[in-house]
């Protein structure tokens, strides 16, 4: 794919499934981007409304519309991201195949995080494994957490780390259900999928180590932390920990590094993540991390435009504010 330069136009981007919060997310980001320009959005359920009614941050005349899966090659967006629910992206997907039509795909769902073919897009730890794919599956929020929290240390983890995330209701997604109802998550904190969750698997796949994961919602909008709990087969001191995560990720704009535990108050509207915390038990054999960031942003939307702006050879931070 060209990246545009002054002479060429900016690449179209399409957006199935714009009325999301990650969508929306999406949107807004697009719009300030040098290089690319907002195709369409589809949206079965705000078709013919304008964009700019529903999102301040996006100007012209656009207009949300909702053709079918077969229509989608036809309508020439160079770059297609797929803010869909989880099971629905692979008719999209299988419509492009059909038609031959090739453009850059990035779904934000959980369909496609295990097939190998497609390249798994947490840039901070899988940018080198990128070789040219044009299917990019985006990692979900909480797994992003998770293994931005274990990656550094599990070659020394003596046995499954045990993660405890709580995260905003906006992670439920638009479709009612008990997870994100205000009037019942009001001064409540609702647990589900305690075994077995998606982000478990997906995190315990992509770092090759058992991880054991327990998955909350809160009353909060969006935002969300992760509380890892790890055992280790050799004793190391908070000042070792510390050096490996400052060496992880000292060059990553997108992961900040803190001595304190971090706050879900001070990430939400943030686009990185941060680690911290690091309590060490007397021995050097217990660590507890904790890991925070935004689920709409790093854990969706701005890693999708991460992972856009490294398929097109840009500065990863391109259009992401600091």
């Amino acid at each position: 794919m060209n990246v545009p330069t002054s002479n060429t136009r900016p690449l179209a981007v399409g957006i199935v499934g714009g009325r999301g919060y990650a969508g929306a997310e999406l949107i807004r980001l697009v719009a300030a981007h040098p290089a690319l320009r907002l195709h369409y959005v589809v949206s079965r359920a705000l078709a013919g409304q304008r964009v700019d009614a529903h999102l301040s941050d996006f100007h012209g005349e656009l207009c949300y519309s909702a053709p079918g899966h077969a229509e989608l090659p036809a309508l020439g967006a160079d770059i297609v991201v797929l803010a869909l629910p989880n099971g629905e992206a692979a008719a999209c997907v299988e419509a492009f195949d059909r038609a031959g039509v090739d453009p850059l795909i990035v779904d934000l769902s959980a369909d496609y995080r295990f097939d190998e073919h497609w390249y798994y897009g947490l840039p901070e730890l899988t940018r080198e494994r990128w070789h040219g794919e044009r299917r990019i599956s985006n990692p979900g929020c909480y797994a992003t957490a998770i293994q931005l929290a274990l990656a550094p240390l599990k070659d020394v983890l003596a046995a499954p780390p045990v993660c405890f995330g709580v995260s905003g209701y906006s992670g439920a997604g638009t479709t009612p259900s008990d997870k994100n109802d205000p009037d019942k998550l009001r001064d409540n904190v609702i647990p589900y999928a305690l075994v077995g969750h998606g982000h478990e698997r997906e995190a315990a796949f992509q770092l090759g180590v058992p991880v054991e994961f327990m998955p909350h919602v809160a009353p909060h909008f969006r935002g969300l932390m992760v509380t890892a709990n790890l055992y280790l087969s050799q004793p190391l001191t908070r000042a070792e920990v510390m050096r490996r995560f400052n060496a992880a990720y000292a060059d990553e704009p997108l992961v900040k590094v803190l001595d304190e535990a971090p706050w879900v108050s001070r990430i939400a509207g943030r686009h990185r993540a941060e680690v911290g915390g690091f309590a060490v038990s007397p021995d050097g054999r217990r660590v507890v991390i904790v890991s925070t960031l935004d689920n709409l942003l790093k854990g969706a939307a701005t890693q999708a435009m991460q992972n856009i702006n490294l398929a097109l050879g840009l500065d990863e931070m391109t259009a992401i504010p600091a």
